[in-house]
């Protein structure tokens, strides 16, 4: 059972004070509520990951391969030869401690192994000890230390504490990114069967159905058969979208999070609306229904197997680029990796706009859109029947997602997107947005029910950004174009900023369209009284003759 999560007030104490002995003394306390539940033996067996059993992290006996030190000593040094960026963050940092400050978990939590400079020292050490002559020696002194069963627990602990967010990478001097260092750590721990199983599920599940949630293909098609129904009852117009159609244009491909639960499938309904506005031909897949990757938690091997099922989708059904829907990570894998994990995709060509005939050149090898650029692009070009007064009682701020901001630039496309079908943006402070936006605290598979408490404390940077401009100007609506933020927000929402609601990009233009033959729109998608709705003014009844006129 889930741990009670503490009062904001208790959460809210933190002390940065370093404790009185040396980081390589103090061992992580497992205690509920700040560590997450051990994957499952059935997930590991199911996409072929080692050593499948069951275990928990506050166990003495973590069931570790007899030969677990000389895996990890292998799989560290095949990751030094294979990984050039691992091998130079090993040895380039000079510990200036520009970084220390900046992680959102240390932010909160106070914990100093939370900084990114030790976070990535917990292997650094190892490297030394066991790699380097001098650390092998010297120890300490040279700062290296050997591989105990304590090291395993303290990466899977932390390794698992960062969100691989890449912020503490903006403010390095040597462009060290933290990131890359915590991929490598939880592959090397993979090794040994140590995954957590809010990662290792939704790989498994992606791996069998196509999607993190385990959809069945039936079950995908009629979850947005449900929000179509939505859409004729509070909207007025029926859509009639086609799956797993050959010859389309244009693949659709959105996390599965979008299709099961709120607030996403309000995003889900913004999309539908604006495709049946613009006459889109599109279609959307039942077996590669997966926009997200959990292969990327979990190794570079795994992220590739996953990243092709949609590639290979589009091959299949033969259409000519991919269209993407709100989510981070997934614009992070396609971003900076697909290249070199399964392109180039050559059957695909140059993403072209249908309607406003512009290139997506920073696409060209990718073939693959971000539905955000898309939709701007749309909204340049005029091709959009706008009401933006229809968001007039929404005061909405903007939260840059860390991988569509630090891992692709998308900066300005949201925010000119929100100008225009709202009257009533608020951007936040600059120290917390665009490239220096602070993450949710709940990425990189680590939004589970148990880890509440670390979640919370992870995600108060943001929520004291947002509490600022709910104070200062109203806001009451925090925006973003991501998956796992509108499933995180929420919780984080009500506990640190009561009274802001969360919604994706897509749900607010959905708002402002102005459908042919849309019916009085009193509602919005959530089924809500819409403040915002003004009725048709009611026409003056035609004068009865002899009224007017008669002398």
């Amino acid at each position: 059972m889930a741990a009670k999560t503490p009062s904001p007030t208790v959460v809210g104490q933190i002390d940065h004070h370093p404790p009185a002995k040396g980081w390589m003394d103090t061992k992580p306390e497992f205690k509920p509520g700040n560590f997450l539940y051990a994957a499952k033996a059935s997930a590991l067996e199911t996409v072929g990951l080692p050593n499948p059993r069951d275990w928990s992290p506050t166990d003495d006996d973590w069931k570790l391969p007899a030969d677990w030190k000389g895996i990890v000593r292998e799989g560290m040094a095949e990751r030094l030869q294979r990984f050039r960026s691992f091998k130079l963050f090993m040895d380039i940092c000079v510990r200036c401690g520009a970084c220390a400050d900046k992680c959102h978990f240390f932010i909160g939590s106070g914990d100093p192994k939370n900084m990114p400079v030790l976070r990535a020292e917990l292997i650094r050490s190892i490297y030394r000890g066991e790699m380097k002559t001098a650390g092998k020696i010297l120890g300490k002194l040279a700062g290296g230390r050997k591989l105990t069963e304590d090291v395993i627990k303290e990466w899977f602990y932390y390794f698992f504490q960062c969100t691989e967010c890449r912020r503490c990478s903006v403010f390095c001097p040597y462009g060290i990114d933290t990131a890359e260092i915590t991929i490598i750590a939880r592959e090397i721990i993979n090794l040994l069967g140590c995954n957590i199983d809010w990662i290792a599920s939704p790989v498994a599940n992606c791996f069998m159905t196509g999607n993190h949630l385990g959809l069945k293909p039936h079950t995908f098609k009629e979850n947005i058969e449900y929000l179509l129904d939505d859409i004729e009852e509070y909207v007025g117009v029926r859509i009639e979208p086609s799956f797993n159609r050959k010859g389309a244009e244009i693949l659709f491909v959105t996390p599965s999070g979008d299709v099961f639960a709120e607030p996403g499938i309000f995003t889900l309904m913004g999309y539908l609306m604006l495709f049946e506005h613009i006459g889109l031909d599109y279609t959307w897949s039942t077996y590669a229904s997966e926009g997200g990757n959990f292969g990327f938690f979990t190794s570079h091997e795994m992220m590739k197997r996953l990243n092709a099922k949609m590639y290979a989708e589009s091959k299949r059904l033969g259409v000519k680029w991919i269209l993407g829907g709100e989510c981070g990570h997934m614009w992070r894998v396609v971003h900076q990796y697909m290249d070199t994990l399964n392109g180039p995709a050559d059957w695909l060509e140059m993403p072209v706009s249908p309607l406003t005939g512009t290139r997506f050149e920073n696409a060209a090898s990718t073939k693959m859109v971000h539905i955000t650029e898309f939709t701007a692009d749309l909204i340049k070009n005029n091709k959009l029947k706008l009401d933006p007064s229809q968001n007039d009682h929404i005061i909405p701020t903007f939260h840059d997602s860390c991988n569509t901001s630090r891992g692709m630039g998308m900066l300005e496309e949201p925010r000119y997107v929100l100008n225009n079908v709202c009257n009533n943006f608020v951007d936040m402070a600059p120290q917390v947005t665009r490239e220096n936006t602070f993450c949710c605290g709940s990425g990189s598979g680590l939004n589970a029910g148990e880890y509440l408490e670390m979640r919370f404390r992870g995600g108060l940077p943001r929520a004291n950004a947002v509490k600022r401009v709910h104070e200062d100007h109203g806001v009451n609506m925090l925006s973003c174009v991501c998956a796992i933020d509108r499933a995180v927000f929420p919780a984080l929402m009500d506990y640190w900023v009561p009274g802001v609601g969360v919604c994706g990009l897509s749900e607010l233009v959905a708002n402002a369209l102005v459908m042919e033959g849309q019916g009085e729109r009193e509602y919005n998608l959530r089924g809500e009284e819409n403040p915002s709705y003004k009725p048709p003014a009611e026409e003056e009844a035609p004068a009865e003759a002899g009224e007017e006129g008669e002398e």
